[in-house]
């Protein structure tokens, strides 16, 4: 489980079974879905549940406000006091910032992006939106609406970054021998997780001063298109990680689905939209549905699912067979899932 372990267990029974609080920034809910099935994998349980939960309303700027003040005198302390504080000497801490540069970097070091060019990452998935009765926010954006509103962190405006809500999401796995003691119907509605993986940043002298995103989201698209036999080529839909949408650009070519420095190519040729050849974000991505920090990392398993089992309602990608969804977690943490629908 994710968030309070302890409210949810009595809510739902307390019968004596192990039970994990689980943390990890952004990446909570996938890391809580993947310690329910490793701990079947490892024959543990038959059956296991993952909770996302978070209260997240109200909650402002993320890391606004952390930096502490500064002393008279400064010594190096420790691995995270070695250097001074980074808010406002390179660059921010507050995650809007954080995105902000990264894509920036990513424009700076391939080329092709612009203020206009982000917005419509954002426009498209507030045009996804309004096909999601559970968004926070059903509405469509016009792209002078999206770069008129305030700007946060540019090019971030406050339509291209994700709602700070609450939420709450649940996943039950079960393993393949169990599933065969299920009705009929719930065999057809099982959903076969082919990959889950879970990765941390190797280390680089680059991310000790600021964060990145891309090594370890490349490293977990790679180990799961190799788990579970399937290339980005074969993914119907992808649920990744727009907590900006400048996140949305670079986190293209992370997952592969374009070819290195090509996602700006990637996005403009339409692929990304719901009829496009690889629709992501169908859901309206985190800067629509909002981004209840525990709960974000199975609401995107369940997107995905909800696909692979027919029943996305307006929104649906038909013949979906295959999709991936994606989380990080500054820290950082990557969790990559590849889900595939049922063959029964």
């Amino acid at each position: 489980m994710s968030s309070s372990t302890t409210d949810v267990y009595k809510r739902q029974g307390q019968t004596g079974i192990p039970v994990f609080n689980v943390a990890n920034a952004c990446a909570t809910g996938a890391t809580a879905l993947r310690t329910a099935i490793m701990a079947i994998r490892a024959g543990e349980c038959d059956t296991g549940l993952a909770v996302g939960v978070e209260r997240l309303s109200g909650a402002g700027l993320l890391a606004g406000g952390s930096r502490k003040e500064d002393a008279a005198n400064w010594t190096p302390s420790g691995r995270y006091g070695a250097i001074a504080a980074i808010d406002g000497r390179v660059g921010t801490e507050t995650m809007p910032g954080v995105f902000a540069q990264i894509g920036m970097e990513y424009g700076h070091r391939y080329g092709g992006t612009s203020f206009e060019l982000f917005a419509r990452i954002s426009e498209k998935n507030h045009a996804h939106s309004t096909l999601n009765p559970l968004a926070a926010y059903s509405k469509r954006f016009t792209l002078e609406e999206i770069m008129g509103d305030l700007m946060i962190a540019y090019p971030n405006t406050r339509p291209m970054c994700s709602a700070n809500c609450d939420g709450a999401a649940a996943a039950v796995v079960v393993s393949g021998a169990k599933l065969k003691t299920l009705s009929l119907e719930q065999q057809r509605r099982a959903v076969k997780v082919s990959a889950s993986v879970l990765t941390s940043d190797p280390w680089e002298e680059g991310c000790q001063v600021l964060p990145n995103v891309n090594t370890l989201t490349r490293n977990a698209a790679s180990q799961a298109y190799e788990l579970a036999g399937v290339g980005p080529e074969d993914l119907d839909l992808v649920e990744l990680h727009d907590c900006f949408a400048t996140a949305e650009l670079v986190h293209y070519d992370n997952l592969g689905l374009c070819p290195e420095g090509g996602a700006v190519d990637f996005f403009q040729s339409g692929a990304t939209w719901r009829d496009g050849s690889t629709p992501v974000n169908v859901s309206g991505g985190l800067e629509s549905k909002g981004h209840p920090i525990a709960a974000t990392g199975i609401a995107n398993i369940w997107e995905v699912a909800t696909h692979l089992r027919g029943e996305a309602g307006d929104r649906q990608i038909e013949g979906a067979t295959v999709g991936l969804a994606h989380v990080i977690g500054l820290g950082s943490a990557c969790g990559v899932h590849i889900l595939e629908r049922s063959a029964a």
